[in-house]
């Protein structure tokens, strides 16, 4: 197997959403291995964002920090602008950051709906617009976009529902984009399944009842996946890559009522 540096990133620039933690700081992790030089956007982690740039400038790679609420849209639109100055262009866009609330049709409230909305779809949707008209204004320039996503945005329950549905019309975004955006800038997405317990520091154990393979991803595979989709074959484009041990293969009819749903966790934008 493949280690994640025979991808090499060198020369390019990568701004990564709520990478100061969790999946976030992972993927940055694999894009300085691979050599590639980081925009690292936080929320409210700063402390955890300085951290994470200082273990990945040892690696001999550019780090530059960049805070911004996702939860305003103003600031959302401006991020990519300000990366592009701060670290003179950028070649992809991963678009991590996410909240996930465990809430039900029921205790959904309007604040939370939109909440989610905002930060898991609008912020990308943004995001993505403003990296595009960057780079296609430079003549021959290409890019990348990578979204990260989950595997019930293509297989729902009734668990998780703002959630849900905000990673599911991200999915989509994703597949439009792809068309809309071709031939000079690819967009794909990495589905996640159990790459990390719970965020609240609850346990999990029965999320992998429910997983096929019957374990946590390593840090290693969410790392060779991104670097497949920054680096690999550029006719990929509109593809959803499952990262999650089999997990949106079974029914969530199939699982015993006494397991728990919870984990496979993407990064919480407080990062």
């Amino acid at each position: 197997m493949p280690s994640p540096t025979s991808q090499s990133l060198q020369g390019q620039t990568v701004l990564i959403t709520g990478a100061a933690r969790r999946v976030g700081k992972m993927l940055a992790e694999a894009v300085a291995a691979a050599g590639g030089n980081i925009v690292l956007h936080y929320g409210h982690s700063h402390a955890a964002a300085e951290a994470t740039a200082a273990a990945l400038r040892a690696q001999g790679v550019s780090v530059h920090l960049l805070q911004a609420d996702l939860n305003d849209p103003a600031q959302a639109a401006e991020v990519v602008a300000r990366a592009w100055e701060t670290a003179g262009g950028l070649t992809a866009l991963v678009n991590n950051a996410a909240i996930f609330e465990n809430l039900t049709w029921e205790t959904t409230d309007l604040a939370a709906w939109e909440r989610h909305l905002r930060i898991n779809l609008t912020a990308p949707f943004l995001l993505s617009q403003a990296f595009a008209r960057r780079l296609l204004a430079e003549e021959e320039a290409r890019g990348r976009i990578v979204n990260i996503l989950d595997w019930r945005a293509l297989r729902p329950g009734p668990d998780h529902l703002p959630y849900t549905i905000s990673k599911a019309a991200l999915a989509a975004l994703t597949q439009s984009l792809a068309v809309a955006l071709a031939p000079r800038i690819t967009v794909n997405g990495i589905a996640l399944g159990a790459v990390l317990p719970p965020a609240d520091g609850q346990p999990a154990p029965k999320v992998l009842h429910a997983t096929p393979v019957s374990r946590w991803a390593t840090a290693e595979e969410l790392g060779q996946t991104l670097l497949f989709l920054l680096a690999g074959p550029a006719y990929i484009t509109g593809e959803i890559i499952h990262l999650d041990g089999g997990r949106h293969l079974v029914s969530i009819r199939k699982i015993p009522a006494s397991v728990s749903l919870r984990g496979g966790l993407t990064n919480a934008v407080k990062s």
